[in-house]
């Protein structure tokens, strides 16, 4: 891949958020100190990274595709009220390609589970 400015800051953004924003979201915040950036530029970058593995696309249904610097094993929490995204490490789920080899007599190559609900700061805000 060859390299370019604008995807080397669409990167950076990525990398430097921990939050798993959007294309629009990345585009918006990119925009405003880069005028000639297109969406269409936005979006074919971020696919382009995330086909060479330097970011991963987090696909939930329902939900616009968000985008994650977090290359390392983890699984994501999506919040019902704010609809933010947020990474989960939790070692006894680090396992569980293979226990589904196991059980089912599959070979596991990539394991992508996002779990549903509400977060803590959603939790205290419906507490308040």
């Amino acid at each position: 891949m060859k390299y370019s400015k604008q995807r080397e800051m669409i990167y950076n953004c990525v990398k430097e958020n921990p939050l798993h924003l959007t294309a629009d979201a990345i585009y918006e915040m990119l925009k405003k100190d880069n005028p000639n950036l297109s969406l269409g530029t936005v979006y074919r970058n971020l696919s382009q990274l995330a086909d060479h593995n330097m970011i991963r696309k987090v696909s939930i249904p329902g939900y616009p595709d968000r985008f994650d610097g977090t290359l390392d094993d983890h699984f994501h929490f999506l919040c019902l009220e704010c609809g933010e995204v947020h990474d989960l490490f939790i070692e006894e789920l680090q396992g569980i390609g293979s226990i589904v080899e196991k059980a089912a007599g599959v070979d596991v190559s990539k394991c992508e589970m996002t779990f549903k609900g509400v977060c803590p700061d959603c939790k205290v805000k419906h507490i308040n």
